[in-house]
């Protein structure tokens, strides 16, 4: 589980190490406290569907079940009726979220809207006034691939235009990585390490297939290079950003940055990878796998690539790229739901780090980010898939 590997990762005594319990109320409370943030935590309930065929059990999707806990320890709980949300919609909760990615985005508002009505609209009235206050979600299932950041509330109003948004695998992980970012607070930034467009591998998504060349990403260069100049740094590009030489740098750096071609891989998820040059006897694929048995250092690694937040669901979360970090030491992780395009990308990372100098709150810069491309009146296609995942 994530949880055994951060606390595994944290513990000092790795020989005496016991695996953490489940926490209690007053630490859940606690936790809330620290971060100083309103945690919801969502759980899909399913209820036995009688069947015909005896000795037969099937399982249906009836419940959704909200807690919410304020920083202050007040927690509620609330419960909507799945099965009433689907007669209305026509649709199941899953099949919702699985719509926006592949939907044409001028049906995006309807599914934004809808899926607003059923995860917000309940707990509305408990969610913090002041926009600059974080939210932690803490999904559940298929709630891991929702972009919560574009949500719709009848008025047409973004949830990212009203609040700050975080994600977490589990509460529990939340404190791990509150307790990971603690560690590493005092470390002087120093070792920034961005990397884009690197000369692009040949890739077989499946075993069968022939390879086949990625296609370039000029936007992703010019991304990385707007980006080191912010940090008085030089970006890794093209032949140069080879696995090897960028696996070097991410053992030391304090902030990574890869912009690149990314994969998810839904069976299993340690399959999922990053592109990087290839070199001699070496295809130039950065996978989940690797990442985690890597020990990194970095306060924030940012994924400028396509869906490298998704990955093989499981009962604690996606197994992916966002997980591995995660679990090699990584406090905060910015990745995407889906594939953005490369110029809109370039925008957005460009926007992120300029706020994130101003005031080091990585969730906050996240939104202002977003704030300015729709002011500049970009669909949520062109900025919500980015989450950021962890401490904020």
């Amino acid at each position: 589980m994530l949880v055994e590997l951060v606390a595994s990762r944290l513990s000092q005594t790795a020989d005496q190490f016991e695996p953490p319990k489940p926490p209690k109320i007053k630490q859940i409370q606690q936790i809330a406290k620290e971060q100083n943030a309103t945690l919801i935590e969502y759980s899909i309930i399913h209820h036995p569907l009688m069947v015909k065929i005896p000795g037969k059990r099937e399982w249906q999707v009836s419940e959704l079940y909200i807690w919410v806990v304020k920083p202050t320890g007040k927690v509620t709980f609330h419960s909507v009726d799945l099965t009433k949300f689907q007669n209305e919609s026509h649709l199941t909760l899953d099949q919702l979220v699985n719509k926006i990615p592949i939907s044409n985005i001028h049906e995006w508002n309807k599914y934004l809207k809808k899926l607003h009505k059923v995860l917000i609209q309940p707990i509305a009235a408990e969610l913090p006034k002041n926009p600059n206050e974080h939210i932690v979600f803490i999904p559940d299932e298929t709630l891991f691939f929702v972009p919560f950041a574009a949500l719709q509330d009848e008025n047409g109003k973004y949830l990212i235009e009203q609040h700050t948004i975080l994600t977490s695998p589990s509460i529990q992980v939340l404190s791990l990585t509150h307790q990971q970012n603690e560690k590493l607070k005092q470390t002087v930034l120093n070792d920034v390490l961005v990397v884009g467009n690197p000369r692009m591998p040949k890739v077989a998504i499946n075993p069968d297939e022939i390879p086949r060349q990625l296609e370039p990403l000029p936007f992703a260069e010019i991304e990385a290079k707007k980006i080191a100049r912010l940090f008085n740094t030089k970006a890794i590009i093209g032949k140069d950003a080879t696995k090897i030489n960028v696996l070097q740098r991410m053992k030391t750096a304090q902030i990574i940055h890869l912009a690149t071609h990314g994969w998810a891989e839904d069976q299993g998820g340690l399959g999922s990878w990053i592109a990087l040059a290839p070199d001699a006897g070496d295809n130039g694929l950065l996978t989940a796998e690797e990442i985690l048995s890597l020990k990194l250092k970095a306060k924030l690694v940012v994924l400028s690539a396509c869906e490298t937040a998704r990955g093989s669901l499981t009962g604690d979360g996606v197994v992916g790229l966002s997980r591995s970090l995660i679990a090699a030491g990584t406090p905060s992780v910015i990745v995407s739901l889906w594939n953005i395009p490369d110029e809109s990308t370039e925008l957005i990372m460009t926007e992120f780090y300029q706020h994130f100098q101003q005031a080091p709150d990585k969730a906050q810069a996240l939104r202002q980010a977003m704030l300015v491309l729709i002011k500049q009146r970009y669909l949520p296609l062109n900025w919500a898939a980015f989450t950021i995942i962890g401490e904020p």
